[in-house]
């Protein structure tokens, strides 16, 4: 999970270990624990205003706890749905998604391949970012190819932080 240090803005993360990263690593306002907590609840508490800017790539129920919370004019970016990539059966659409059309909300979907003409750009940007340090970023690394099939696994169950990696010997 990279993001900037010193962030204002709130996280929605699972398990306290990567909440406390959030919160005291990354210096987010808030992170709430999807795992621990009720989140609808949770983001009423934490954006008492309404959620102004929304980057998504669970879908599911956090994605319809926060169209729940949505401002006026909000701006919601979708970039995948994870919550339902191993499920049998095709996923209900959010009960709250009609909040968009009441607050008048923009939902965008996002493919990095759009930018890909960018790539090399961003790519020294960040780089130098990670080497100043305002940019942070967690990976796990799994050895031997025999246990791919784990780290892919953990993908899903919220195993990994961050990048996860396969080291072959």
């Amino acid at each position: 999970i990279p993001a900037t240090r010193k962030t204002s803005g709130r996280w929605i993360a699972g398990g306290a270990d990567k909440c406390r990263w959030v919160t005291e690593e990354l210096g987010f306002d808030e992170c709430i624990d999807y795992k621990s907590e009720d989140v609808r609840r949770r983001l009423k508490e934490t954006c008492p205003n309404g959620i102004d800017v929304y980057f998504d790539n669970v879908g599911g129920e956090i994605l319809n706890s926060v169209l729940g919370q949505i401002s006026n004019f909000a701006r919601i970016v979708l970039c995948g749905a994870i919550s339902g990539y191993n499920s049998s059966e095709p996923q209900p659409g959010p009960a709250n998604l009609p909040n968009a059309i009441v607050r008048r909300a923009t939902l965008r979907g996002f493919i990095v391949l759009d930018h890909f003409d960018r790539a090399r750009e961003v790519s020294g940007v960040m780089a130098g970012w990670l080497a100043d340090g305002s940019l942070q970023s967690k990976v796990t690394i799994t050895d031997g190819f025999e246990n791919a099939p784990t780290a892919f696994e953990e993908l899903f169950t919220g195993g990994n932080t961050g990048k996860a990696i396969v080291r072959l010997r």
